[in-house]
């Protein structure tokens, strides 16, 4: 029987404390200041149970509880759940209209959220702040409280306290007499609240009939009303019920159709016995309810007392198998990590390996291409001897014919000689055959001596780069080009200006770049 009046109580004032709860758990999750560990489970308990009082009207039993819950927090970092605390003791003070010890507790949750960056905690502190201000009659300094609150909320996250912002500023114009602004206000809060099916909704309805019948639209204010009066029977809450009943039977008296007025006041008078007699059941139950936990909780400390010993021993052997496992998974790592070392070095050493091959390799073919061009050019410097051998030995031969015979035409026969000797040099096929077996060799090295060039290259300077190339001395190149040293030396200069060489650079070294 107990466990179902608990269960009843629960159930009773859930929708009083159910979005704290909610606003609790996403808090864990997002806000700055974390709950404290060792203190949590104990806070969250003492939190609740104050709610259930809170809700039920036993406010110093509440407040007991909320400041348990706060002692919690000594000499640790307060979070999101201790301004939540405070914001609730606060209200409670404003509610028992001590106004000075709620301005304490709703400034600690003021400051507290400002330094975790709480946002909802700041609006909340702010929109209390005003409640604070409008029942002592300060309604500019509650106006611009509740104002400042809106700047912490957003309609899509907050759309409930935005609402219950609006609300309270339309109330605070409805005590200044300001009745167009209250009206905008109630209607702002009404706009979020719409459709929802909340206690919210139907309190927002009933305070724009309200307001209906203060500026004489009697009509409105009516179909208003009864619009809060349907919700609340849906709601099932005899408090806006007798509060809607109330408000229709003083439209009615002011249309002066007193029948009607009477019989909605009668109704009012009904809900009213049933919101008490509600009250008081759900008070008996509470009472009912406090027991039961007390009792739970001795219970629970007997067993966890009995349990200790077997926690203890359990609580060993998963440190033991954490331990060994742990030491399992290190040596894992560490075998893996010199194997993963291993392989890194032998991949270096086979990479090394390797660049020593293909550099040897790369000296061989250097090696080859250049014996290759040295012979090519011995071939070709034998070739050219021999075609100038020739010619000189034809040529003894026939001077020693012009030498025996002294009744010959000499001069024709000096003229033949030189004509000879001049279809001689002439003779350029070696030279061709040179720059076949060059190419070879050096493919390209021509276009890319021309295009590296600043001016354009003769054919004797192209010549000229070519046997540089070949590393040779300007006396080889004389003897091949059949010039004298110092014209090579000429050539050499010359060559130089028309290519993009630095006056330190070596011109045979720029030429083996190319």
């Amino acid at each position: 029987m107990k466990s179902f009046l608990y269960c009843i109580a629960l159930w009773s004032v859930q929708t009083a404390f159910c979005q704290d709860l909610k606003d609790l758990k996403q808090l864990k999750k997002t806000e700055v200041g974390s709950f404290q560990p060792a203190s949590e489970k104990n806070t969250l308990k003492k939190f609740r149970i104050g709610l259930i009082y809170e809700s039920n009207g036993f406010y110093g039993n509440a407040l007991e509880y909320y400041n348990q819950a706060l002692d919690n927090y000594k000499g640790k970092i307060k979070d999101s759940l201790y301004v939540i605390v405070s914001n609730k003791i606060g209200g409670i003070y404003n509610t028992t209209r001590q106004y000075k010890d709620a301005l304490g507790f709703i400034n600690d949750a003021f400051k507290v959220s400002k330094a975790l960056d709480y946002k909802v905690g700041l609006a909340n502190a702010l929109s209390l702040l005003g409640a604070n201000y409008e029942k002592q009659g300060e309604y500019l300094k509650a106006l611009e409280s509740e104002s400042r609150s809106l700047h912490y909320l957003s309609v899509k996250a907050n759309k409930f306290e935005v609402a219950k912002v609006y609300e309270n500023i339309g109330s605070i114009y409805e005590d200044l007499l300001q009745f167009e602004k209250a009206s905008q206000f109630f209607h702002k809060s009404y706009a979020i609240v719409k459709a929802t099916n909340t206690r919210q909704e139907a309190n927002v309805l009933n305070n724009l009939g309200d307001i209906h019948r203060k500026k004489e639209n009697l009509d409105s204010a009516i179909v208003v009303t009864n619009q809060a009066l349907q919700l609340s029977l849906e709601l099932k809450d005899n408090h806006l019920l007798e509060s809607a009943h109330k408000d229709l039977a003083k439209s009615f008296a002011l249309k002066g159709d007193y029948k009607k007025a009477y019989t909605y006041r009668i109704e009012a008078e009904k809900f009213k016995e049933l919101a008490l007699l509600n009250e008081n059941k759900k008070q008996v139950n509470l009472l009912l309810t406090d027991f039961e936990i007390d009792k739970k909780e001795s219970q629970i400390k007997i067993l966890e007392a009995q349990n200790k010993s077997g926690k203890t021993q359990l609580l060993l052997a998963l440190v033991l198998s954490a331990s060994v496992i742990i030491i399992l998974l290190i040596l894992y790592l560490s075998i893996r990590k010199k194997r993963i070392a291993n392989a890194k070095i032998q991949k270096y050493e086979q990479e090394r390996l390797q660049s020593e091959l293909d550099k040897k390799w790369a000296e061989e073919k250097n090696m080859q291409k250049n014996l290759e061009l040295k012979t090519a050019a011995l071939s070709n410097y034998s070739l050219h001897i021999a075609q100038k051998n020739k010619m000189l030995s034809d040529l003894s031969l026939k001077l020693k014919n012009m030498a025996g015979r002294k009744t010959m035409n000499h001069e024709n026969l000096i003229k033949d000689l030189y004509v000879a000797i001049d279809f001689t040099l002439q003779q350029e096929n070696e030279w061709e055959d040179f720059n076949i077996f060059f190419e070879e060799i050096h493919p390209n090295y021509i276009k890319n001596l021309s295009d590296a060039a600043i001016e354009t290259l003769s054919p004797t300077e192209l010549k000229l780069g070519i046997l540089l190339r070949l590393n040779l001395s300007s006396k080889e190149i004389a003897s091949i080009l059949r010039v004298t040293p110092d014209s090579v030396r000429v050539a050499r200069h010359r060559f130089r200006k028309k290519l993009p060489i630095d006056s330190k650079k070596d011109l045979v070294n720029f030429l083996l770049s190319l």
